[in-house]
């Protein structure tokens, strides 16, 4: 189920698929912070309405849909495939708090969409480059204003649990030296 064991250690590595998953919620999250804070300063801010900020609200709109799908079907395999065992020579509070921040991960990822929907439904803007999509409840636009502060502060906790994540990876291949980053990265190996 799991790909072999790292050739440089013996920690398990996690499967393509699973480092594929991770790799293509990376770049989604990349793209998409800068696109809804670009939004935002540009639209609410500076109170410039024009096809550029248009266009990166659809945008916004269209990445939040895509990174919602593609974590609940990573998050559905790693629910059936599982992930290989914890490197060996990590401390248990470590392993705590990896684990921690991998959860909190998944949960912010799923329901900061959820809350960008919600948002979306109550101001309405139900159309992503035109095409409509479906409300979710009826017009309100002082409870999407909520809830769109809501889905800031989502947001921007997602983007400090990122910030932990790459740290901790940097962490183990820089200072620990450990196969800890190989797990997910196997181009990367450990450092000589």
């Amino acid at each position: 189920m799991q790909d072999r064991r790292a050739a440089t250690g013996s920690a398990a590595v996690y499967s393509k698929a699973a480092r594929r998953f991770h790799w293509w919620t990376a770049a989604l999250i990349a793209i998409q912070a800068p696109v809804g804070f670009s939004m935002v300063y540009r639209g609410p801010t500076l109170k410039i309405w024009d096809g550029l900020t248009n266009g990166l609200y659809n945008t916004h709109k269209l990445l939040g849909i895509m990174i919602f799908f593609l974590v609940l079907a990573r998050l559905g395999y790693r629910l059936t495939r599982g992930a290989p065992p914890d490197e060996p020579s990590i401390e248990a509070w470590q392993k705590a708090a990896a684990h921690a921040t991998h959860w909190a991960l998944y949960l912010l990822l799923l329901l900061v969409p959820i809350g960008g929907y919600l948002g979306i439904s109550l101001y309405p803007a139900l159309d992503v480059f035109g095409i409509p999509l479906p409300s979710l409840t009826s017009a309100d636009q002082a409870a999407a204003a909520r809830v769109f502060f809501l889905h800031w502060v989502g947001a921007v906790l997602i983007l400090l649990l990122v910030g932990a994540h790459v740290s901790g990876a940097l962490f183990h291949y820089f200072v620990r030296k450990d196969g800890v980053l190989q797990r997910m990265w196997l181009s990367a190996g450990r450092r000589a």
